[in-house]
């Protein structure tokens, strides 16, 4: 087959534009109602149009270094095709802006905010004077004067309105005043130290309480010491103070049927009580971390919006989220036959297993993510991806590790394909099948780093944000396939409305064009969803039905289930025989799942042995899968229990390095000895003791229970 013909430099362009295009009169026609959105709505047109002029400033950008030089055949007009491009490039930019002025503009109209809000030195009177703001924009809409001569005038001519807006604004005044004695009787107990950053923070320390005058909708609430001293402090440090807590908190056990997640963050961000028992697990454990978490926030190691890993802290709990659990076969509720396990005599395999979610997605890059500072060595920058409903993880913990450049540590980046040597940890390319029917499944994205503090040596993981994509729409249709901007929260998956890095937006200025550098310093992950071709369809197929993985190993999972299905259902001569099976293959596999090195050699040692079979080799079936069996045996089984390799610890530099020269020199040694033998019976070559788990399948053991 002839290798396909690049596309040329400005026909990618154009082709680029005309997307944009399109997604931009989509954006239009949906923003003719947006009188009618609600403010949520309006907040994601919004971003949308943000994240399209980003695009559209890229691809401005990659338009204006073009030269005709660059195309590989010769383009007529080629000019005047460029100065096209640019015009539409330039026309879809001036709607946006219109569309992102209407929308602030809108907003401004309905909070009334003021553009120098932040200057003002008495923030009560500010929120007085914006509750009356709102009260004159909404009864002067459509008016042509809006200053205060013309209010006093329209006074002077009709004094029964006057009256009318007047009592209406003396409401609002007694309930704003109301409002704002309720939250002056608010005690808050500080849960850790915080250094003021700015002139108008307010320095405080562990257990003391402070009283808060007024909350802010962007996390920054104003509030007095007992010392009289007011000013800003972050709501993800606070607790409200509660006498009768402790009598009316619940005990233990009932903490594990219904959690309340606002308890444990104390931010005042309202979140749905948790019902899922291994959110009670990670609860636990993430309250023991988070003295350590405010100590580094407090000396501005770390934003205020980090966080211990949640999906660490799952996978720390044994062997539920790990991919070797869901990779094994699942049993029915009577545990006397398989569920996802069905063998077709047709085609001589097991069946393949159709899923509602069944896609592939890559991991570009990550942007303005915050980089701690130089108390804390950073280890591993990775992220973390799973099925995912708003409350439940409902798949295993897939972890894809990013590499960055020194001199832009604030973005990470993924291989898309792995080929060759490179790890099959630094693969973006990854798959994602779940069975779910939840409306609200999606996939959960948490960016962490792997940390040691200088000082003491002490060793965590936190988590640098979280993105959830939602897979389906309101009326329950996919979501297309496309690259998607996804901007990062703060906090955990369970907390609403904490930022990253809250000193980005805090003083964001009114104007849009401000606005829009602000969300440029948001950060965000940048993912795409792939439609599916049919050999991926085909592999993806043999798999279980929920599961997520790397791309570049799913043609090595798609064999162990495979000889699975030949040893449970062809091989068995009684299907209610339960005895162990005697298979080193299908009893240690599951092991390679948490030592990508191993699987590394595996992946790399199948391609070269498939390399020198025929091409009639590779349609039969049972020949590849003997071949592959012979591989495992011959390179894996060895260095899984050989005593030389370190066993694998995660984000260790020394040990990982020691793995990887290790079972380099076995597979070299192997290749030019033609076989493991040698190395197994060379003196130097020291084992584990043999123990009957390496040779034995316990399906009964290793198998998934069906929930229902």
């Amino acid at each position: 087959m002839l290798p396909r013909r690049p596309r040329d430099p400005l026909q990618a362009v154009r082709r680029r534009s005309q997307e944009l295009k399109l997604q931009v009169d989509t954006l239009l026609s949906e923003s003719q109602l947006k009188a009618t959105l609600e403010p949520s709505k309006r907040q994601d047109v919004y971003q949308r149009c943000i994240q399209l002029k980003q695009a559209i400033d890229e691809n401005k950008t990659t338009l204006q270094k073009l030269k005709k030089a660059d195309e590989a055949a010769p383009v007529g007009n080629y000019d005047q095709r460029k100065a096209e491009e640019q015009s539409l490039l330039e026309k879809l930019t001036q709607q946006l802006q219109e569309l992102a002025m209407a929308i602030s503009k809108e907003n401004m109209t309905r909070t009334g905010a003021h553009t120098e809000r932040e200057e003002d030195a008495d923030s009560t009177e500010d929120e007085q004077d914006e509750d009356e703001n709102e009260e004159e924009d909404g009864d002067d809409d459509g008016d042509d004067g809006g200053d205060g001569d013309d209010d006093d005038k329209g006074e002077e001519d009709s004094e029964e309105s006057d009256g009318e807006e007047e009592e209406s604004e003396e409401e609002e005044e007694q309930q704003g005043e109301e409002s704002l004695k309720q939250a002056a009787n608010e005690e808050y107990i500080a849960l850790g130290d915080f250094t003021a950053q700015q002139a108008r923070d307010l320095t405080f320390k562990k257990g003391e309480i402070l009283l808060i005058i007024e909350k802010k909708p962007d996390g920054w609430w104003i509030a007095k010491n007992a010392e009289g001293n007011e000013g800003l402090i972050p709501r993800t440090y606070l607790e409200l103070c509660n006498k009768e807590k402790e009598e009316q908190e619940p005990s233990d056990q009932d903490s594990e049927e219904a959690v309340d997640v606002e308890d444990e963050t104390a931010d005042g961000a309202e979140a749905k009580p948790r019902t899922d028992s291994h959110w009670s697990a990670v609860r636990k454990a993430i309250s023991e971390q988070i003295n350590t978490v405010d100590v580094l926030a407090t000396m501005g190691a770390i934003p205020a919006g980090f966080r211990p890993s949640t999906l660490a802290q799952l996978l720390e709990e044994g062997n539920r989220f790990r991919a070797s659990s869901f990779l094994q076969p699942e049993l029915t509720a009577s545990q006397l036959a398989f569920r996802d396990l069905v063998w077709d005599a047709k085609s001589g395999t097991i069946r393949p297993r159709p899923s509602r979610v069944s896609l592939v997605l890559t991991l570009w890059s990550c942007k303005m993510i915050p980089h701690p500072g130089a108390s804390v060595q950073v280890l591993s920058r990775h992220v973390r991806l799973c099925a995912f409903d708003g409350s439940k993880v409902l798949s295993n913990i897939h972890t894809v590790r990013a590499t960055w450049q020194p001199k832009k540590p604030k973005t990470w980046a993924f291989s898309p394909q792995v080929t060759g040597i490179l790890p099959c940890l630094l693969s973006g390319d990854c798959f994602i099948r779940s069975n779910s029917s939840s409306p609200d499944l999606g996939i959960l994205f948490e960016l962490g780093i792997s940390y040691i503090r200088n000082s003491t040596g002490d060793r965590g993981e936190l988590s640098c944000g979280w993105a959830f994509l939602k897979l389906f729409d309101a009326s329950g249709a996919p979501i297309p396939a496309r690259t998607y901007e996804l901007f990062l929260n703060g906090g955990t998956p369970y907390e609403k409305g904490v930022e990253v890095d809250p000193s980005v937006s805090r003083r964001a200025h009114s104007s849009v064009f401000h606005q829009m550098l602000t969300m440029r310093r948001q950060p965000q992950l940048l993912v795409k969803l792939r439609s599916l071709n049919q050999r991926s369809r085909n592999i993806l197929s043999f798999l279980p039905e929920t599961l997520v993985g790397s791309m570049c190993c799913s043609h090595l999972l798609v064999f162990y289930r495979q000889i699975l299905g030949d040893a449970l259902l062809k091989d068995r001569t009684n299907s209610q025989n339960t005895e162990l099976i005697s298979h080193p293959m299908l009893a240690s596999f599951p092991q390679l799942l948490e030592q990508p090195e191993v699987m590394d050699a595996l992946r790399s040692s199948w391609a070269e042995k498939e390399s020198t079979l025929k091409r009639s080799e590779k349609r039969d079936r049972e020949l590849l899968k003997a071949s592959f069996l012979l591989v495992y045996h011959d390179r894996v089984l060895p260095l899984l229990h050989s005593t030389l390799l370190p066993p694998f610890r995660w984000a260790e530099e020394e040990t990982e390095a020691a793995r990887w020269k290790i079972i380099a020199d076995f597979l070299k040694q192997t290749q030019e000895n033609q076989g493991a033998l040698q190395a197994l019976l060379s003196k130097d070559g020291v084992h584990e003791p043999f123990d009957l788990s390496e040779q034995a399948y316990d399906f009964l053991g290793a198998g998934r229970r069906s929930p229902s």
